[in-house]
This record gives structure tokens, sequence and C-alpha cells, in this order.
């Protein structure tokens, strides 16, 4: 019997994103690797967006530049997403999600690299559930405008990797679910308000915040020796 395929990266995508098609739902994505990256950092996008959203594509490159490899991936197929209840199947997503994760564990230039999430909107729901089944093997979780009540109470209880949660200072209603949630989790948590940012922080400048904070917080929880 022969054993598991190794997935194939090109080498190009040392230096800018490339397709990949991740795990064995065959799930689309964009896959760029830093000279020497620190870690992996997947991502999780909200209803209605996906791997080519120019907003979190922002994001992963100001990530790559910092040393973190991204893999922004579309955790439905075009299929799955035409039927709605998927979008907000936050269990399916977070399964998903723990899928991507077991295809870089075989990538021969990611092997070995701790492995973040960065969520956004609903995406931060998945993400949040996923690192609260994942055994540990999450080291930081980033929510972007996140909606981290749809993880569900029980999830946020049992999570525990460091989670930073950014949120538009306009974005009221998500504010307020924010600090919710936060209330429930027992790990390090820290919730950080962008000023005059929108639900989509697509004002001038917020993104960079973004950014900032996001590098600080997955390079500031990197296991030791990573």
């Amino acid at each position: 019997m022969s054993g598991p395929v190794t997935p194939v990266v090109p080498d190009a995508a040392l230096h800018s994103p490339l397709p990949v098609t991740v795990g064995p739902s065959g799930m689309q994505g964009l896959l760029g690797v830093p000279h020497q990256p620190r870690a992996l950092i997947v991502f999780a996008h909200g209803s209605g967006s996906g791997r080519l959203s120019p907003r979190n594509n922002h994001v992963a490159a100001g990530l790559r530049a910092a040393g973190l490899a991204t893999l922004l991936i579309d955790l439905l197929t075009p299929a799955e997403e035409a039927d709605r209840a998927n979008v907000f199947d936050i269990a399916l997503l977070a399964q998903r999600l723990a899928q991507a994760c077991d295809w870089a564990a075989q990538v021969p230039a990611l092997a070995g690299l701790p492995v973040g999430y960065f969520g956004a909107s609903t995406g931060a729901g998945a993400a949040l559930r996923a690192a609260a089944e994942s055994d540990g093997r999450i080291y930081a979780v980033v929510s972007r405008g996140g909606r981290p009540d749809l993880a569900g109470s029980a999830a946020l209880a049992q999570v525990h990797a460091p989670t930073l949660l950014l949120v538009g200072g306009d974005d009221g209603v998500v504010i307020d679910l924010n600090r919710d949630a936060m209330r429930q989790m027992h790990c390090a948590t820290n919730l950080v308000i962008v000023p005059h940012a929108g639900h989509l922080f697509e004002e001038p400048g917020t993104l960079d915040s973004v950014i900032r904070h996001a590098t600080h917080w997955f390079i500031d929880h990197l296991p030791a020796g990573a």
C-alpha cells in the first residue's frame, strides 16, 4: 500500500503567493512563504469574501514582510458556498481549517512551523472554534472585525491560544459582541479598538494598524525556539 502523497509547493511561492489546492475537500488557496519563515498564518475569511480579498491579502503581505508564511483559503467550494447554510456552519468551517493545518504539516516548506489563525468576520468564529478543538497546536489567534460569539460559549471557554480581538471604533454592535466573547474566554486575550475604522476596515490607514497589531501578537506569542 502506498503512503500519503506529500503536497508539492512550487519554489516560486517563496517569492510571491501562488495558487494551491488544500486538503481532501479541494480548497483553493494562495500560499506565500518568505525566506526562513518563523510560522504559518492561516486566514479564515468572512461570508462573501475569499482568498482574493484585497484587504486580507494586504494584511498577509504585511505578515510575510515580518517573516510569517501565509495561507489564504476558501473554506468552501463554489458549490458548497451556494448553500447559505454552509456559509454560517461554523463547525464545518472549523473542520476545514483543521484540514488546512493537516495539509500544511505535509508540505516540506511548512512542516514543523507553528500555526496561527487570522479570522475576519464570521471567519473569526470558525478560527476560534478550530483553535478550541486543536489540542494546543495553534499558538495564537487574531480576529479582525470578527464575530467570536459565533464560535459558541463552550468553544470560547476552551480556547487556549492567546487571542487578539481587533475591532473598528465605528463598529458599535461588534465591539459589544467582542467584549462579551472576551469575558467567556480563559486564555490570554486583548481587545484593541482601531479608531475611525468600520466593520470592513476600508478607511485609510486602518488596515496598516491591523498589520502592526497582528504582527506583534503573532511574533510575541511564538513558541520558544520557533
